[in-house]
């Protein structure tokens, strides 16, 4: 239960902040794991990226399947948060059939560029500004932590392979 209305409820951090385990997990794996090992963990951080940009993606569907109906007359909620909750699951479907480090490349792009639309549009989904923030405030950490895990690994990746 949240102590004040900018406040995220404990589980809300909670969960956000674990989810964070695998991709920093997977990315000291690719870091200092025996062949074949750091391919297997290489392998799981893309699956793992790829499922956590197509959720991003999916919290404008259900944001928005609150709201559905009602004439909102506005754009963005009308059409484009329908076609933009679908784009992420497609890219991060394109990742798992690509070249792994640029794979890693891509979703780390992918989840910075959600973090940015997300500024905008978050803020209609909230039932005030002060909770929007906070959320966006953790969503910036947590963006931050996974971006630079996909490209460390990516990098890494990389550099081995050439």
């Amino acid at each position: 239960m949240p102590t004040t209305k900018s406040e995220l409820p404990t589980i809300v951090r909670i969960l956000g902040y674990a989810g964070l385990i695998p991709f920093i997990g997977l990315a000291f794996m690719v870091q200092l794991a025996d062949s074949p090992n750091d391919m297997i963990a290489l392998e799981s951080l893309v699956a793992y990226g790829a499922v956590i940009v197509s959720f991003l993606g999916a919290l404008h569907w259900g944001a928005c399947f609150k709201t559905i109906g009602e004439s909102t007359q506005n754009r963005w909620l009308d059409h484009s948060v329908w076609i933009w909750g679908i784009m992420p699951a497609l890219i991060a479907w394109l990742a798992i059939h690509i070249f792994i480090p640029l794979a890693l490349l891509l979703l780390a792009a992918t989840l910075i560029v959600q973090r940015a639309i997300d500024q905008r549009t978050y803020a209609y989904y909230f039932a005030n500004a002060q909770m929007a923030n906070a959320f966006l405030h953790m969503r910036t950490h947590l963006t931050i932590v996974a971006s630079v895990c996909l490209i460390w690994a990516g990098l890494t990746s990389l550099i081995r392979n050439y």
